[in-house]
C-alpha cells in the first residue's frame, strides 16, 4: 500500500511540475526588437544631454551590490566589474521620473577603485561593442583621477572631450592612448 502511495505521490507531483512549467513558459512572451530598444530589447529615452535612461526598472538592489563568493581581493573585484562593462542592464537609475539619469555601475565601481583598475581597462580599449568602449573610456576617466596615481603624474588624468557619448568614443580612446603612452610603464 506504501508503495502504490509513494508511486501515486511522486505521478502527481511530476503532473503539476509540467503543468507550472507549461504555463509559465505560456504566459512569458519575449519582446520584438524595434528601433528604439538601443540592442538590450528595453525601450531607452534619450535625454537632453544624449545619455539614454531605460525605460524599465534597472537591475536589482541584490544584484548591484552582489558580488561572486570568495572575492576578497581588489584584482577580483577589478576582474569582475570590468567583466559586467558590457552589460547593458547592469545599470541603476536615480534622480527621480522628472530627472532620471543612469548610474553605470561596473564603470563608477572600477572608477573607485582606481589605480589597480587602469590596466585591466587598457586591455579592454580594442572592443568592438561602442557600448562597451564608452564605459572602458568612462571608468578611465574615473580611475585615472585616484588621488595616488594624480600625485604620481602630476596631476594628469584622461580627461575625456565628453563622456558617456558612444560617438565621442573616438576622440576619447585618442585621449586615453595617449595618456597611456605616457604614462603605462607605471604597470608594465
Amino acid at each position: 500500500m506504501y508503495r502504490k502511495l509513494s508511486v501515486c505521490s511522486a505521478l502527481v507531483s511530476a503532473a503539476l511540475m509540467a503543468l507550472l512549467l507549461s504555463s509559465g513558459c505560456a504566459t512569458r512572451s519575449s519582446p520584438s526588437p524595434s528601433a528604439a530598444t538601443d540592442g538590450n530589447m528595453e525601450p531607452v529615452e534619450p535625454l537632453a544631454s544624449g545619455e539614454r535612461v531605460a525605460a524599465t526598472v534597472p537591475t536589482s538592489r541584490h544584484d548591484r551590490f552582489w558580488m561572486p563568493p570568495h572575492f576578497t581581493s581588489e584584482e577580483d573585484k577589478v576582474h569582475y566589474y570590468a567583466s559586467r562593462l558590457a552589460d547593458r542592464g547592469f545599470v541603476d537609475v536615480y534622480g527621480g521620473e522628472e530627472h532620471p539619469r543612469v548610474w553605470y555601475i561596473a564603470a563608477e565601481q572600477l572608477g573607485q577603485i582606481g589605480s589597480p583598475a587602469v590596466p585591466v581597462l587598457y586591455a579592454l580599449i580594442d572592443t568592438r561593442d561602442e557600448y562597451e568602449l564608452m564605459l572602458v573610456l568612462y571608468a578611465l576617466q574615473l580611475a585615472t583621477q585616484d588621488a595616488r596615481l594624480m600625485a604620481e603624474t602630476g596631476g594628469e588624468y584622461v580627461q575625456l572631450t565628453t563622456s558617456l557619448e558612444s560617438a565621442a568614443n573616438s576622440v576619447n580612446r585618442d585621449i586615453a592612448l595617449r595618456w597611456w603612452e605616457e604614462h603605462g610603464w607605471r604597470w608594465q
